[in-house]
């Protein structure tokens, strides 16, 4: 009888195949003491282990292909940097200096200690990176025990799907070279950077499906559903033939989308659409100039500040990763968020961030953000005066995240104005740079008239505001069915603030430009819907904007409106299915 398994959905499409298990290294670790005097020598085996990982990712790196996505080198690099962070390189050695513990001991407890830092961040995406540490530790166990690399499965006709308890990143420049045509993870989300190559790679991906690689044996049929988040493992023959259907008409319809990358996003009805591509690195916009993107919605800065210990990035090393990606967008406009951190994700992994003035209750409603922004100014202003500089080299916007009090938004403005006229005393003229406002808490939705009067564009943050909203840790597998971007009033604040900013025309002249950055904006069944609420810019992770252009391109947005009115006008479940269903979505 076929067992069916659920889990997350991060990348389109069906595979099928014969199952492939990676065993963990973990499963499997010695642990004994050693003897007195060979603390050293076991110290120079794991030193020979980390030199060993090193030259495998480099080769790995090395070896990368031409068209390999951006994001694949620079997680090799974030592996790289992990194999000589101090939590993992010095502390490990202690445990084998100080207790007499074996390397592999060693390494499994220090994992355990860097794992509980990470499970305690309140942030889903951080909370995920805890996976790139995992993975460089289970590269670090097989070389000690002298086996490196994924299994290399037999080729026998038939297709292979990779089965795992996660993978890295690196190990998934095997699926471009065709070996595996899909993969199942027991853990991660749609954040883990596995999730993000998958995408990329555009391959049938299914994650955190928690006791997959436990239930499904080696060489066992599975279908992998990556629309749904559904496996099938040893599905009936009548099963089977029906997905090797879905299968064929999955990759026409692939085939087809790629002939719409120089299309203009243009609706039935002539109306213009900006579909923007969502960027953590300046290496993505390769990726989003492939997709077709018009421009870049949103450039996270984090990974510019986070693993540097006290080691913050310069005005100059900032300025250069920003000027990269206004360059390398060709005149195409860019919007740079401003670092969003703090409380739950320190700066500094060398300060205790849970005691003393540092401890928060709840850490989504600390000091995070803009918050954190304010609280050191000399830090903040840093960063706008490499923004400020790079903005005389292309369009550039400047958005700032997590508002919701008018003294935020004067106190952003006056720092603008000093980091201004500190690049002016030094004899640097500023560029011009539009300043945004992020819409991500339901307070921010209701100080918009403040709001429209002082910022030139507005982005709205549909996974936080769906989190503040309804109260819901998206990440917290307790209360994660209660996360419901349809929610009414999730759709209600949507719909205030894009008709707001329309609305804006009436007594500013104009009417304020408004994005989604989100999750929705890059799910083709909510494509129609936000049309329907005039939202007019989309901005996603580039993967999914060719699925999203092509609901574009069949949509009618004037007959979209009253049929998106009539959602908004429902509040029971049932009656708002039907009304999404004549939506068309």
């Amino acid at each position: 009888m076929a067992l069916q398994l659920f889990g997350v959905p991060v990348s389109r499409g069906v595979a099928v195949g014969r199952a492939v298990l990676l065993s963990s290294a973990r499963l499997d670790v010695a642990h004994y003491f050693i003897e007195p005097g060979q603390e050293e020598a076991e110290v120079d085996r794991l030193r020979a282990a980390r030199s060993a990982v090193r030259a495998e990712l480099q080769t790995l790196q090395d070896e990368l292909p031409a068209d390999a996505p951006a994001e694949l080198a620079a997680f090799i690099d974030v592996h790289k940097m992990l194999l000589d962070d101090p939590h993992i390189a010095r502390e490990t050695a202690s445990w084998i200096r100080r207790r007499r513990y074996n390397a592999e001991w060693a390494l499994s407890a220090q994992l355990d200690v860097i794992a509980r830092s990470f499970d305690e961040m309140d942030d889903a995406y951080l909370r995920e990176r805890k996976a790139d540490v995992e993975q460089v530790v289970e590269r670090l166990l097989r070389a000690l025990r002298g086996t490196q690399g994924l299994p290399g499965a037999a080729q026998d006709g038939d297709e292979l799907v990779l089965v795992a308890h996660d993978i890295a990143p690196a190990d998934m420049m095997q699926f471009k070279q065709g070996v595996f045509h899909g993969f199942v993870t027991d853990v991660g989300g749609r954040t883990s950077h596995t999730a993000i190559v998958a995408r990329s790679l555009d391959i049938p991906a299914v994650v955190g499906a928690r006791e997959a690689s436990r239930l499904i044996r080696h060489d066992d049929w599975v279908i992998v559903d990556g629309d749904n988040g559904l496996l099938i493992v040893d599905p009936s023959p009548a099963i089977l033939d029906d997905y090797r259907v879905r299968k064929q008409e999955s990759e026409l319809s692939r085939q087809r989308l790629q002939r719409l990358r120089n299309t203009p996003a243009r609706s039935l009805d002539g109306q213009t659409i900006e579909l923007l591509a969502n960027i953590e690195l300046p290496e993505d916009c390769a990726s989003a100039l492939r997709a077709g993107a018009a421009g870049v919605g949103l450039f996270r800065t984090e990974y510019l500040f986070m693993k540097r210990g006290r080691d913050l990035p310069g005005e100059q090393e900032q300025f250069d990763a920003y000027r990269g990606v206004v360059q390398a967008m060709g005149g195409r406009p860019v919007t740079i968020r401003t670092i969003d951190i703090g409380a739950d994700k320190p700066l500094d992994d060398e300060v205790d961030y849970r005691d003393g003035e540092f401890t928060h209750l709840n850490p989504a409603l600390g000091l995070r953000a803009i918050r954190y922004s304010l609280s050191d100014p000399a830090m903040f202003r840093v960063q706008l005066r490499a923004l400020l500089r790079a903005a005389a080299f292309g369009p550039l916007r400047i958005l700032v995240p997590m508002l919701a009090h008018s003294r935020e938004v004067h106190q952003t403005f006056a720092q603008l104005e000093m980091a201004r006229a500190e690049l002016r005393a030094a004899g640097i003229e500023p560029g011009q740079a539009e300043i945004g406002a992020m819409i991500e808490v339901p307070g921010a939705v209701l100080m918009l008239p403040l709001f429209l009067r002082y910022f030139d564009f507005v982005s709205i943050g549909t996974n936080d505001l769906v989190q503040y909203t309804l109260a819901i840790d998206r990440a917290d597998e307790s209360v994660a069915d209660l996360y419901d971007p349809l929610h009414p009033a999730v759709l209600q604040l949507l719909a205030q603030t894009i008709a707001q900013c329309h609305a804006a025309q009436s007594w500013k002249g104009r009417a304020v430009h408004v994005s989604v950055c989100g999750e929705m904006a890059g799910d083709p069944q909510l494509t129609r819907l936000l049309l329907g609420l005039g939202l007019r810019s989309f901005s996603m992770h580039p993967a999914q904007l060719l699925s999203v252009k092509h609901e574009i391109l069949r949509a009618d947005c004037a007959r979209l409106e009253p049929l998106a009115r009539a959602v908004l006008a429902e509040y029971e479940p049932e009656e708002q299915a039907r009304a999404l269903a004549a939506l068309g979505a």
